[in-house]
């Protein structure tokens, strides 16, 4: 009861060594980092509080981003390039998607054209606003495809915040939670931190990122302070992502 009192650190803090599964910093690909020089910027930003090891993670959504394996990795050879004229030498950039699951989304699936994050593990996202209309036939199918599906930021769906036990029903069904670090604070919004929250103290959170797509977002991460009980939830959970992602 008395949390509201209780001292708060900078998140920033705990985040040495972390590993980044979920980001827009690659350039001119999505709606993050436009230019090798946004990218650059980023990157240094992250590195002054110790974050060095990023799994960028550009959108694949029909009609909108219609990325491929193509499109990214010579989006990601621009950037080593930009890592190398400006020394970066102790930067480690690994490269994967963030998939929006559409009506395109099973024709990639059955092409063999999924960017999976260290090979067994699939970034995906729904609309905000709705479900989609395939999910559960894309989760099976993801199963089957020995894929292990992760939710991205499941806390900013605004159609499950009066629908708790959808998340429940989602964990059952296989899939991990993927929790945007951002919405600790009131980023996207109180309604957000409160669901972010909440999943945290349910125990229903497996992994954190930052999915920062440009500079504010950085800044607005460098601000977030977070109480010692906040801190005790999200050290294994921290510490579970650099394990896994490492």
């Amino acid at each position: 009861m008395f949390e509201f009192f209780s001292k708060k650190e900078f998140l920033i803090d705990y985040l040495e060594n972390f590993v980044d599964m979920h980001n827009h910093i690659l350039p001119g690909i999505d709606d993050g980092a436009k230019t090798v020089e946004e990218s650059i910027e980023l990157i240094k930003g992250f590195s002054e509080f110790g974050v060095q090891n990023f799994i960028a993670t550009p959108h694949i959504m029909d009609n909108y981003y219609l990325n491929t394996s193509e499109t990214i990795h010579a989006s990601l050879d621009e950037l080593k390039k930009g890592l190398f004229d400006n020394d970066l030498k102790d930067i480690s950039f690994d490269v994967a998607a963030e998939h929006m699951i559409d009506a395109n989304f099973e024709n990639l699936l059955d092409k063999s054209e999924m960017m999976p994050l260290k090979t067994s593990y699939l970034l995906v996202e729904m609309s905000y606003l709705q479900p989609s209309i395939n999910f559960d036939e894309a989760i099976q199918k993801i199963a089957s495809n020995r894929f292990f599906p992760i939710l991205a930021h499941p806390e900013r769906y605004n159609f499950l915040h009066l629908k708790s036990s959808k998340f429940r029903i989602y964990k059952k069904q296989g899939i991990l939670f993927q929790m945007n670090l951002l919405s600790l604070s009131e980023f996207y919004g109180k309604d957000v931190q409160k669901k972010a929250l909440h999943l945290l103290d349910e125990g229903l959170i497996d992994f954190v990122a930052s999915d920062v797509h440009n500079m504010n977002q950085l800044q607005s991460l460098r601000d977030i302070k977070v109480t010692n009980t906040q801190i005790e939830a999200l050290l294994p959970i921290i510490d579970r992502t650099i394990q896994t992602f490492y």
